[in-house]
């Protein structure tokens, strides 16, 4: 098959989701597929590039060269609507590429929808978040997950967090831009049964399967111990938390739970700062940036505990099966896409999402007792291999393989469990 993957963001940008892209990409090409992946460019990357037999072209947007449509970081992202430059570029690609299938992840879907029907393509979209209701991509409200959407009540949401301009501009273009997705997507994939419920898939009968996020096969292997970006990390074992440093991770939480605990070991965080991030950390607490992944490997495998304390409905995070495959068992909050991750009493422990005094309850539980953490991290490792690039990218092509085959009537609605 020949396949276009398209995604705002890809390495070396560093997130779980442009990380996924490129695990699918590559997955497709060792299975034999043609792939491309178009994505957003920035600053010196090369606009085209071969990576493993992927080919990856980077675009210019118009909407990019506006400062309100840029995370402050500078990642570059496409907007939820058609960028006149992005469309251009994008028509360019697929005269070139000429896929069967565009795979599309994020916002930048709405740039390939007014091509959908000159493509001749049939189009798939992973939902990684709930950017399909809300424009703030969390679900959450006031600091609570939100009960649904609305317009006037999400121009209001999106105004707080992104400014008044910029929240008008996102919230209308995901809103007047809604329909015309929902015809044109061929099929959905939440990654999870939260997503796909947040984003109200059966409720406006729109085609879906939930295929969880994967990690590549023998990731553990990967490991790099000796990275430099490791030489602060505690030589005993530790617990670890792997992602943004910000609140709607749990990160106030965790910190909060870690200063409870008697006689605790170091508390390891590996991440990125954000505007929100605490400037206090407890004693025998190390923070780490900029580590590249497979020094994250090495660090999980080095752990007793990962801990995921997320506050918001987090969809299916990758960490999760990164420290499963490590043999480390995990604490996490139950909400969002972390209980289809996380057999409680089996490969880990749920705990309220916010409630310190559950977290600590939960750390303390597996910290004295190790037969049990040993027990987990087994039953951990064995768990993961239904969420490895193997099990999944089959799933995938049997997906592909089905819309093709069915190029003329459009998929009722259907669901497909996590595991």
């Amino acid at each position: 098959m020949r396949i276009l993957l398209l995604t705002d963001l890809f390495p070396p940008f560093i997130g779980g989701l442009e990380q996924h892209v490129r695990n699918l990409g590559q997955g497709l090409v060792k299975r034999g597929h043609d792939v491309a992946v178009a994505t957003m460019s920035h600053g010196n990357l090369p606009r085209y590039e071969v990576e493993q037999g992927v080919r990856i072209h980077r675009m210019q947007g118009t909407a990019q060269r506006a400062a309100t449509v840029m995370n402050p970081s500078g990642r570059p992202y496409a907007p939820p609507f058609p960028d006149p430059e992005v469309v251009l570029a994008l028509r360019r690609i697929i005269a070139r590429e000429r896929p069967a299938i565009v795979h599309a992840h994020n916002w930048l879907l709405h740039s390939f929808l007014p091509l959908k029907a000159w493509s001749g393509a049939r189009l798939v979209v992973t939902l990684h978040d709930y950017g399909v209701v809300c424009a703030r991509r969390d679900l959450m409200y006031r600091a609570s997950v939100c009960s649904g959407p609305g317009l006037s009540k999400c121009l209001r949401c999106a105004a707080r967090t992104y400014g008044a301009a910029k929240g008008i501009l996102v919230t209308v273009g995901n809103w007047a831009t809604q329909r015309a997705q929902w015809s044109a997507v061929d099929m959905y994939l939440p990654v999870s049964h939260a997503v796909a419920a947040g984003n109200e898939l059966a409720k406006h009968g729109l085609p879906f399967h939930v295929v969880p996020n994967f990690v590549p096969d023998g990731i553990a292997s990967r490991a790099q111990p000796d990275d430099p970006s490791l030489t602060d990390l505690p030589k005993t074992p530790y617990l670890l938390f792997v992602g943004a440093l910000s609140r709607h991770k749990g990160i106030d939480v965790l910190l909060q739970a870690y200063e409870r605990l008697p006689n605790a070991p170091p508390l390891v965080l590996i991440g990125t700062k954000w505007p929100d991030t605490p400037s206090r950390f407890p004693p025998n607490t190390v923070v780490l940036q900029d580590v590249p992944h497979n020094a994250v490997m090495a660090a999980w495998r080095r752990s007793v505990i990962g801990i995921v304390p997320s506050v918001f409905p987090d969809p299916c995070p990758t960490v999760v099966m990164e420290a499963m495959a490590s043999g480390v068992p995990v604490v996490a909050s139950r909400i969002g896409g972390l209980p289809s991750l996380v057999i409680e009493g089996e490969t880990g422990l749920l705990t309220a999402a916010g409630s310190v005094l559950e977290l600590q309850d939960a750390l303390a539980r597996l910290l004295g007792d190790p037969a049990m953490v040993e027990r987990m991290g087994r039953a951990a490792k064995r768990e993961v291999r239904s969420f490895t690039a193997t099990a999944v990218v089959k799933r995938l092509e049997r997906i592909y393989s089905d819309l093709l085959a069915t190029t003329e009537k459009r998929p009722s609605a259907v669901t497909v469990g996590d595991r």
